[in-house]
């Protein structure tokens, strides 16, 4: 098996095992029964359970940030743009749901990892809403005195938010698409009513 395969191979694992047990909870030993791996094995790529949540996060983000840019290629309008940025977000619930459950519970509960991990692909992730924003802001349909950097995290922080809700709620009270739809919404046009 190649180096980047077992790496995988253990990530994945790990992810399983966070999302049963808990960060906390979980053993090396427990990753690699999840992985098919000797315990040893896992020490090969990485140092501790620390660097195995930071891998799979880097990896992760990484792979949705792909996704996401391929998705906004070929579309123009920067409120589109949003809509389908908010809804693929949402959609990783329906594609993912251990993951999700891994990034939303486990990584917010580590000081460790909150302190010592330099977000730099959580970034890149949360700057397409900036970009989205720029963009908008140049072709004149977004106003010139909203602060991209502002959005960006508030944009990323209802779509958390909602993503939480459905990772501890057995039976959500909306779908996706009207979550995404609803959240892009009221950043767009805000809640004052509007003329038809």
């Amino acid at each position: 098996m190649r180096v980047s395969d077992k790496h995988q191979k253990i990530t994945q694992a790990a992810v399983k095992v966070f999302a049963r047990k808990g960060f906390f909870n979980a053993r090396i030993s427990d990753i690699a029964k999840e992985a098919k791996v000797a315990d040893g094995t896992i020490y090969l790529y990485f140092n501790n359970k620390y660097d195995i949540l930071i891998s799979l996060f880097e990896d992760e983000i990484g792979k949705i940030i792909v996704k996401v840019k391929l998705l906004l290629e070929n579309e123009t309008d920067p409120q589109k743009m949003l809509q389908i940025y908010a809804l693929h977000h949402l959609n990783l619930l329906q594609e993912q749901k251990e993951l999700v459950e891994v990034l939303q519970m486990e990584l917010r509960q580590s000081n460790k990892f909150i302190k010592e991990y330099r977000n730099t692909k959580f970034i890149e992730y949360i700057d397409i809403v900036s970009d989205i924003v720029h963009k908008g802001q140049q072709e004149g349909h977004f106003r010139q005195e909203v602060k991209p950097g502002i959005i960006k995290r508030a944009f990323f922080g209802a779509l958390d938010e909602m993503s939480r809700l459905w990772s501890l709620s057995a039976k959500p009270h909306y779908t996706l698409e009207e979550t995404a739809e609803q959240i892009s919404d009221i950043f767009l046009y805000g809640l004052t009513k509007r003329d038809n």
